[in-house]
């Protein structure tokens, strides 16, 4: 037997009659309801309309993630790209990736599959992005004190490993995240995140278009 909760409902419930009328309303989530995790601005949008409709604002950075382990922080890494409005996220090595972590999120992201390092690399150069690899290797240069191109692609290794030998000729620079405890290294879901939101800082309005 299920236990009761006092916990209110996630999203909305259905639309109350008459319909708002439009191409990018959902039938089915006017009449049942929308529990998605969206923004009011999306309630009862198809999947469609809201991707349509953040490609008209899309940052110009895009976000690369290596998988050859099945790394479990590919979800985390795909959910804050679409809550940062990367351009895009490539997924390198295998195909399959785990989608848990990104609770749907990449419906409404563009997500490209790239074989192999050299795959991402000839991407890049014919979209004129640089490769930027996150990760606290001898060499790297601090993120927190580094101006970050407007157009580029963060590169992400795997936890433990980090950026694979295989991928880290193909960069174009390499970012470190300065750490203070007793461990080498965050795990890839956190570094992405730090690396995101110091572009937003360096680029991007605030939401709404607001005063900083």
């Amino acid at each position: 037997m299920t236990e009761p909760t006092n916990e209110p409902p996630v999203g909305v419930g259905p639309h109350p009659e008459p319909w708002p009328t439009g191409a990018h309303f959902d039938p089915e989530l006017l009449a049942e309801g929308d529990r998605r995790n969206v923004v009011d601005r999306y309630r009862y949008w198809t999947v469609e309309a809201i991707r349509a409709d953040l490609d008209r604002s899309r940052h110009g950075f895009h976000v690369a993630i290596e998988n050859w382990q099945h790394d479990l922080n590919i979800g985390t890494v795909v959910r804050t790209a679409n809550a940062f409005q990367a351009a895009g996220v490539h997924i390198v090595g295998k195909k399959r990736w785990n989608r848990r972590g990104a609770m749907v999120t990449d419906r409404y992201l563009h997500v490209h599959h790239q074989p192999e390092p050299d795959d991402l690399a000839a991407f890049a150069a014919e979209h004129g992005l640089p490769l930027i690899g996150i990760d606290n290797l001898p060499g790297a240069t601090p993120i927190e004190t580094t101006p970050l191109p407007e157009r580029c692609v963060f590169v992400f290794g795997q936890e433990g490993p980090g950026l694979s030998d295989a991928i880290r000729p193909t960069l174009d620079a390499t970012l470190s995240i300065a750490q203070y405890g007793s461990t080498r290294s965050i795990n890839a879901g956190v570094a992405a995140g730090i690396a995101m939101h110091r572009w937003i800082t360096q680029h991007a309005a605030p939401p709404g278009g607001g005063a900083a």
